[in-house]
């Protein structure tokens, strides 16, 4: 199935109140380990991360998006990219008004790549990031979600034999422990193709299926784990 999307602000905005008006209860990361430990996630539930892999700005419209429908999201945070620096006074001041929105904040991660590129343990690396995120804002982060960049690499490959908790955190974003395991347990949809939408359910890609966000509102799926990226919006045009 293909449909067309024009990835504006504006059409994102209103496939989330298409959510919202279906009686969809929008949750972070961590708002879903909580509510599992206590066996209480919402009946229609999603899961709503936002990977932060090119503009901090793009992060914060998005953020006053969530922000004006009273809803929630957590946000993976790049430390080594070269396309934004998180220190920068701007980029500075967008993280901090999302951490000031009470939107929960964790680390997109590539210790992969630095261990790679900067011949050094890649635990090591993302310990000294772990410490480096939560003291920049003032935070204690609790999750990871693993970047897919240009190297190659995987940075996922690092956890194929560690758990988050060694690292005094609750989960990784396609963790399969049993207190997560949200890819595995989930009807999944992204835009990470950046100029359409792709699927998976339980784990498994749903073939040919294109349709939106909001165009799979109607299917009812109980727990939906959506994936945004905000630098594939735009008000007018993609290079605004």
């Amino acid at each position: 199935m293909k449909a067309e999307f024009h990835f504006t602000f504006s059409n994102l905005e209103r496939q989330l109140i298409i959510a919202k008006e279906s009686n969809y209860q929008f949750i972070t990361c961590q708002d879903y380990i909580d509510a599992r430990a206590i066996g209480n996630i919402p009946s229609l539930a999603v899961i709503n991360r936002v990977d932060i892999d090119f503009s901090c700005k793009k992060a914060k419209r998005l953020a006053e998006i969530f922000n004006q429908l009273g809803i929630k999201a957590t946000f993976f945070i790049r430390l080594h990219a070269p396309e934004y620096n998180p220190f920068d006074f701007e980029n500075y001041r967008c993280l901090k008004y999302i951490r000031d929105s009470g939107h929960e904040i964790g680390y997109h991660s590539e210790i992969v790549d630095q261990a790679a590129i900067w011949q050094e343990d890649p635990a090591d690396c993302l310990k000294r990031d772990i410490n480096t995120l939560n003291c920049m804002l003032d935070i204690r982060i609790k999750g990871v979600a693993s970047h897919r960049g240009m190297t190659g690499l995987n940075n996922l490959d690092f956890w194929s034999d560690r758990k988050p908790a060694e690292f005094g955190l609750l989960y990784e974003a396609y963790d399969k422990e049993p207190a997560f395991n949200l890819f595995g347990n989930s009807f999944y949809v992204s835009d990470s193709e950046w100029t359409r939408w792709k699927c998976y359910n339980n784990g498994e890609l749903v073939e040919n299926d294109h349709r939106s966000f909001g165009e799979h509102i109607i299917d009812q799926h109980r727990l939906i784990y959506l994936l945004l990226h905000p630098d594939t919006y735009f008000d007018e045009h993609f290079y605004e």
